[in-house]
Order: structure tokens, then C-alpha cells, then sequence
């Protein structure tokens, strides 16, 4: 999965043009940005920051679950936000690209059958039990993270000044854990 992000900030671009209009330019109405991250306020022509927001929360799903919004797996009413939502909590592994669950050895790719053997061998170790529930319930916080960002009503979305705020603490919470586990471990 290759993520390539190009149109956040669009909002401000927009409503900057849309505000001052030149006598030697025409004004072009239409939708911009990347079919599955731009939110539905855009088809009414409501651009802000909090579509910025929208597009942020899309992402970090698709960076976490490794399916993109235009995925063929999102068909009907199904999307990424909802494929999450229905996940949360319990179900969060479930919907985790599982790339992400497995360390890489010397940045070289693990074969599958590595990974099913260290996951077996993982698997009957004590302590594997606390690892895997903290990784869960961080993985579970992340995603709420990004529900928050793509609600719906933009009204309802996380600041981004409160979403790297709950970033950063879930990032500092994991390395704590993992250094924790890493010293039970010796």
C-alpha cells in the first residue's frame, strides 16, 4: 500500500477563490478532491478546514486497515467508516492489515509462513497475552481517532489540535508498553 496525499489543505485553496473572485478569471464551481476522502458537505459547496479533517480521518483507517475507501470490498451502504464502526471494539484485530502485527527482520519482507510461525510461537507465550491486549486497545483508540475525523456532520469532528494530542499519547502509551514488555521479557 502506497498512501499519496495531495489534497489536503484543498479547503483553504478553494475557499480562498471563492472568496476573492477576479474580474479577469471565471469562477469554476465543482467538486475537487479524491473520490472516498473528500466528506459530503463538499457536493454543497461547503468548503472549510474541517474537510481537511474528514480526509485526515479516512486516511488514518486506510493506513490502519490497509483498504482504501474505493476499495470493491465497500460496496452498498458498506464504507471504510463503517467497516470500522462495526468492528469497534471487540472486533478491531479483525480489521487490522495484519502487515502492521508483525515486525520486519532487517527491513526485509517476512513470508507468509514466517509469519505464521511466529505467530504460533508468540501465541503460547504468557505474556503475549497482556502485549496483544494493550496493541488492541491502542489500535482500537487509533481507529476511534479516525471515526472521529470522518463523521459525518463536520460539526462532530475532532480538531486537529485534539487529534495529535490523542495521537501523541497513544503513540507514548504504546512505547511504554512495549519498553515494559521488552524488560519482562529479560
Amino acid at each position: 500500500m502506497t498512501a499519496q496525499v495531495g489534497d489536503f489543505g484543498l479547503a483553504k485553496f478553494l475557499s480562498e477563490a471563492s472568496n476573492s473572485p477576479s474580474k479577469n478569471q471565471p469562477i469554476s464551481v465543482g467538486l475537487k478532491g479524491s473520490i472516498g476522502y473528500i466528506p459530503l458537505e463538499y457536493m454543497g459547496g461547503q468548503v472549510s478546514i474541517l474537510g481537511d479533517i474528514y480526509s485526515y480521518g479516512v486516511l488514518l483507517m486506510e493506513m490502519f486497515t490497509g483498504k482504501g475507501p474505493t476499495d470493491s470490498k465497500f460496496e452498498d451502504d458498506l464504507s471504510i467508516y463503517n467497516f470500522v464502526l462495526m468492528a469497534l471494539p471487540n472486533h478491531v484485530m479483525d480489521i487490522i492489515d495484519p502487515s502492521m502485527l508483525f515486525e520486519e527482520e532487517n527491513d526485509e519482507e517476512i513470508s507468509p509462513n514466517h509469519k505464521e510461525e511466529k505467530a504460533v510461537v508468540t501465541d503460547n507465550d504468557p505474556q503475549v497475552g497482556i502485549q496483544s491486549r494493550e496493541i488492541e486497545e491502542h489500535l482500537v483508540s487509533v481507529m476511534r481517532i479516525g471515526l472521529a475525523c470522518s463523521s459525518t456532520s463536520p460539526r462532530e469532528r475532532m480538531p486537529m489540535e485534539d487529534i495529535l494530542k490523542n495521537l501523541y499519547a497513544i503513540r507514548d502509551s504504546f512505547l511504554r508498553s512495549s519498553n515494559r514488555n521488552r524488560r519482562r521479557l529479560r
